[in-house]
């Protein structure tokens, strides 16, 4: 399926903390929207993986997203294999992507530093030709996205650009709540987490409010661009 844009993450729900607010905003542009968690996150302390992917699905449904795909590498393992930059050479080629949006390269959870490596391996890779990939046995286009970013997870940088999604917040955080088996819970008999803590969505309004301040809006996303970033114009910067 060609795609405008897709997002990788590490783990399902890592998207929806992330970047979802942008995706909604091009969803509502007409663009083509996809999402690839590389795990099922079955690692997690709460939840399995079977009740993820539920979640990931609804979330998902929530985004109005054209695509979701899990790409099952084991969570806590994502090792820059030849098999696993593959799969993620394929995913890409698959989808065409004009943009691809992954995790920034320095995090509390190695995951989500694998995740980067992985990806930024195979985002070059995907444009070599004699790199052969097949699906149904026919071979694959070479073909490597134009555009690259790295969204924001534990660990802050500082963003090269913020997306105003003041508008799409209140659909961003329904799809986060989606993941119902991650926060916070009374009634729930599982091992506390990070997650769940009553005060982890406090986190996330704040850290969204806090990007919104710095661009004079409600609420923001922000996004690290590792090659400078093309306007046309001085008019073009709000």
């Amino acid at each position: 399926m060609k795609l405008d844009l897709l997002a990788i993450g590490a783990h399902p729900d890592d998207i929806e903390l992330t970047c979802s607010g942008a995706l909604l905003k091009h969803i509502a542009r007409g663009k083509s929207i996809g999402i690839a968690d590389l795990t099922q996150g079955e690692l997690g302390t709460r939840g399995n993986r079977v009740l993820r992917l539920e979640e990931a699905a609804a979330a998902a449904k929530v985004l109005g997203v054209s695509m979701r795909e899990n790409l099952r590498i084991p969570d806590g393992n994502i090792a820059v294999t030849r098999e696993n930059i593959l799969k993620v050479i394929t995913l890409i080629r698959a989808c065409r992507p004009e943009i691809l949006l992954f995790p920034y390269w320095k995090d509390r959870h190695p995951d989500h530093e694998h995740a980067h490596v992985l990806v930024r391996e195979a985002l070059f890779y995907a444009g070599l030709e004699k790199i052969e990939t097949l699906v149904e046995g026919v071979p694959q286009e070479p073909f490597r996205p134009l555009r690259h970013y790295h969204f924001m997870q534990w660990e802050e940088f500082q963003p090269s650009f913020v997306i105003d999604v003041t508008k799409e917040w209140p659909r961003r955080m329904e799809a986060v709540k989606a993941f119902r088996s991650q926060f916070h819970d009374p009634e729930s008999g599982e091992s506390e987490t990070i997650l769940s803590s009553p005060d982890f969505m406090d986190f996330i309004e704040t850290r969204g409010k806090y990007y919104g301040d710095q661009i004079g809006t409600g609420y923001g996303e922000p996004f690290f661009s590792p090659k400078a970033v093309q306007i046309e114009d001085l008019s073009a910067i709000i």
